[in-house]
């Protein structure tokens, strides 16, 4: 008997991991989450959705895999000003890669220009983690 793949809504995965809507948009939209267009409404595969976050759906791992660690880092930066975002930015992007692999680090920046503040997200793995954090806090030493 033919099993029947099960398909996620924008809203249910974000809901299943904790994230906002525009984040799961986001990641569909960068081609991190692979998804399907259905209308206005991207699915989500529940096969792709446990390729993404590396564990299955209903919380188990798959038999096969290895523990493994992730780490979510918020870095904010005071008195930054646009230029100054721009490179660091650029840098972390840089570091990163182009791939596509759901393994990559993932890197989110947020400016407030008004505050002059930065926010920089970190998902990765132990190792790559510090990598990056080593390469802002050299940066910023750099220029100060």
């Amino acid at each position: 008997m033919e099993q029947v793949e099960q398909w996620y809504s924008v809203e249910q995965v974000a809901d299943l991991l904790g994230l906002h809507v525009k984040t799961v948009r986001g990641y569909v939209r960068d081609g991190r989450l692979k998804a399907v267009r259905i209308g206005k409404q991207y699915r989500i595969a529940r096969a792709d959705l446990e390729v993404f976050t590396g564990q299955r759906v209903d919380g188990s791992r798959p038999p096969s895999s290895r523990p493994r660690a992730e780490v979510t880092s918020v870095v904010q930066i005071d008195a930054v000003d646009r230029e100054l975002m721009s490179r660091i930015s650029t840098h972390l992007t840089a570091a990163v890669g182009g791939s596509r692999d759901a393994r990559r680090p993932r890197i989110e920046v947020v400016y407030d220009e008004e505050r002059t503040t930065m926010k920089i997200i970190i998902l990765a793995d132990l190792d790559r983690a510090a990598e990056l954090l080593r390469l802002v806090d050299a940066f910023l030493n750099a220029t100060s």
